[in-house]
């Protein structure tokens, strides 16, 4: 099996340190090894970054912006290959992998107007012959840590954008998938980023635990579960970081009684098992306001789920692929059986589902529970797997009520014709993305993406221009040239006006 290697200071690098297995879900065989770097590796990246910082920061931002056009380019004729990586190593279809990535490019776009993006603001004559302006400056080197299920998307969330901005980037992805986060790092090079301005280390908890203890590193950037979220913000913090750490989720989506039921189930298929629900933004609850959407809902979500077309996710016309392993398959079909134990009424059944020619593949069907209540633990907990749980309640309000007081508030969304009931929801649910007969509302690049309450910690989202706000500090300058001819006495009151 071939070693994937770090990229540091513009070369392949490996260590002679520990490794991991990378598989193939499809087939639940390993393909690669990828090093867990050690702190001596991680330090290599640092200093490269830092001696690469003082130059890169200096550099126009148009000439940033510049290389960040070449960048989009590139990505954007390397999509069949990227893709296929992604495919490989995480499971998802061919068609979600490249959905995946243009949404990506998307913030690679937003990073091409660096020059407008980081203009500041100025203001003449404040006072007498005094003029004021504020300017973004970079923070220096600054890091990201990156999830499986999206390989190329979210670190595309983040060092585009912190790189036009002046920082230098070291980027810790998932060992589980790395080969497209590699490569699109190398296409950045090839667009003509420096060396030493990005660099990609793989590793586990160690290779986190130095970037967090790191001086050197002045802002970490975290996409994964609730509890390492938690864990990264609480130490990065306490050291003085900037810290972007973005959780878990539980996200709802409220059938109203006139909802247009046909196309909230072709909405609903495409959010619960796409990418085998492998998405922070899945809805995994539907909650039905009154018995006959509910009874209706299911009865039409039923044979579509039966239907779905599973495989490997590098052949073509799939809806969905195996789980990236077999710990994640192991660990969702557990749910399903507590759901099962806690009086759930299991209407779909995907577990042992085998797949002709893939039979050691991670693959789970598609799930559907009926009558979840909130005590039940696959109500409360993310599943992060391809189970949908129907929720009855008898109105907004209450739907509401259960979506405000769950510890999560990534995203969530309503089905509805009534412009009143759709307002209010917006107005009075707490949760930090909202779609309105929208499933997946995830914000475009030119806003910012985030969540509420334990699927979000720290002030900024991401992306957008609270990334831009992340990834800068603002100084304010305060100018004054007195005339020639002028004298003025010292002045002892605070200055005023």
């Amino acid at each position: 099996m071939s070693l994937i290697p770090h990229l540091i200071n513009g070369e392949l690098v490996t260590d002679n340190g520990r490794t991991a297995d990378v598989f193939n879900p499809s087939t639940g065989q390993p393909i690669h090894k990828v090093p867990l770097a050690s702190r001596e590796t991680i330090q290599q990246a640092i200093d490269a970054a830092k001696a690469a910082f003082p130059a890169w920061r200096n550099t126009p931002p148009a000439k940033r912006a510049q290389v960040m056009f070449r960048f989009k380019q590139l990505l954007e004729q390397n999509e069949a290959r990227i893709s296929q990586l992604i495919s490989e190593e995480h499971g998802k279809t061919l068609e979600d992998a490249a959905g995946e990535l243009k949404r990506g490019i998307e913030n690679v776009e937003f990073a091409c107007a660096a020059p407008e993006i980081l203009k500041g603001e100025y203001s003449r004559n404040v006072g007498p012959n005094i003029d004021a302006w504020s300017d973004f400056q970079p923070l220096g080197v600054v890091a990201g840590i990156t999830p499986f299920n999206f390989p190329a998307m979210v670190p595309l969330w983040m060092y585009p954008l912190a790189i036009v901005c002046g920082n230098c980037f070291i980027l810790k992805p998932s060992e589980r998938d790395p080969s497209s986060t590699l490569l699109i790092a190398q296409l950045l090079l090839e667009a003509g980023l420096p060396k030493g301005v990005m660099s990609v280390v793989h590793g586990d908890k160690s290779a986190v635990d130095a970037l967090i203890e790191a001086p050197e590193v002045k802002a970490l950037s975290f996409v994964g579960s609730t509890p390492i979220a938690e864990y990264i913000y609480a130490e990065g913090t306490k050291r003085g970081k900037r810290v972007q750490a973005l959780g878990g989720a539980k996200n709802h989506a409220v059938l109203m009684p006139d909802a247009d039921l046909d196309n909230a189930v072709s909405a609903l298929m495409g959010a619960a098992y796409g990418s085998c629900g492998e998405r922070c933004m899945a809805i995994s609850v539907a909650v039905c306001v009154g018995d006959q959407v509910a009874d209706a809902l299911v009865d039409k979500l039923v044979p579509q789920i039966k239907a779905l077309k599973i495989g490997a996710g590098t052949s073509c016309g799939l809806d969905m692929g195996p789980l990236v392993t077999g710990q994640a398959r192991d660990k969702v079909s557990g749910y399903v059986d507590d759901g099962v134990a806690a009086g759930a009424k299991l209407v779909v059944d995907g577990r042992g589902l085998s797949v002709s020619g893939h039979e050691e593949g991670f693959f789970l069907g598609g799930c559907l529970f009926d009558h979840v209540t909130p005590e039940m633990r696959i109500y409360k907990e993310e599943i992060f797997g391809p189970v949908l749980c129907v929720v009855r309640v008898n109105s907004l309000e209450e739907a509401m009520q259960l979506i405000n007081d769950h510890e999560y508030g990534n995203g969530t969304c309503i089905f509805t014709r009534d412009g009143e009931a759709a307002r209010l929801f917006c107005d009075e649910i707490e949760v930090g993305m909202v779609g309105v007969n929208v499933p997946l509302p995830v914000p475009v690049a030119y806003h910012s993406f985030g969540g509420w309450k334990r699927s979000l910690f720290g002030d900024l989202h991401a992306y957008g221009p609270d990334g831009v706000r992340f990834y800068t500090r603002r100084k304010a300058i305060t100018q004054r040239w007195p005339q020639r001819a002028s004298h003025e006495a010292s002045q002892f009151a605070f200055p005023s006006l």
